[in-house]
């Protein structure tokens, strides 16, 4: 039973390694991540302003429910993602969009063309300071929602986040009988 014992706890001791190991990448890898992050942003740039070109402006106010997000609201929360979000979680600088009060009236648009604009430029501040990063200041964990998080953990996490909200639009676009023009 002893010996038993002594082999759990040794090589639950051997499989921790790697896991603290894993706190810090290299920064070959770490470019590679930025790499690999650059590119997915521009994928979802692509999809999310798509989405919000086949929406018709009257569109924009549309909502599934009570209490949901609106067209408008969850394409500018794509676009603030990209101002604030996306580049601080790595590092970077939130985009100056004014006072807190500017910038929360900027959550309330349902311009269609407003919207776009804001798509475009939010995804262009985040990848602008992405590229703008070395690398090496990707290698260790950095405080992401008030939580240590590695880079690659960072990029799952907005990665995740983002995809979500692309799925969500996507479901407003079938529930309002437009198709995503990347799958016409």
């Amino acid at each position: 039973m002893r010996l038993l014992a002594a082999a759990v706890v040794a090589s639950l001791a051997l499989t921790a390694v790697p896991v603290r190991a894993q706190d810090v990448i290299s920064k070959e890898s770490a470019a590679e991540l930025k790499a690999s992050v650059l590119g997915d942003l521009e994928t979802l740039h692509t999809k999310f302003v798509g989405l919000a070109q086949a929406f018709p402006q009257e569109k924009y106010t549309w909502t599934p429910m009570e209490g949901v997000r609106s067209v408008a609201e969850v394409l500018m929360l794509a676009a603030f993602e990209g101002y604030s979000f996306i580049p601080t979680s790595f590092g970077g600088k939130a985009a100056n969009l004014g006072t807190r009060e500017e910038a929360a009236k900027l959550r309330t648009l349902t311009d269609k063309a407003q919207i776009i604009d804001h798509l475009n430029k939010g995804f262009a501040h985040a990848k602008q300071e992405l590229e703008a990063l070395d690398a090496s200041a990707m290698t260790g964990k950095r405080k992401v929602m008030g939580r240590d998080m590695s880079a690659s953990q960072t990029a799952l996490a907005i990665d995740g986040d983002l995809h979500e909200h692309l799925g969500q639009m996507i479901a407003y676009a079938r529930m309002n009988k437009i198709v995503p023009p990347w799958s016409k």
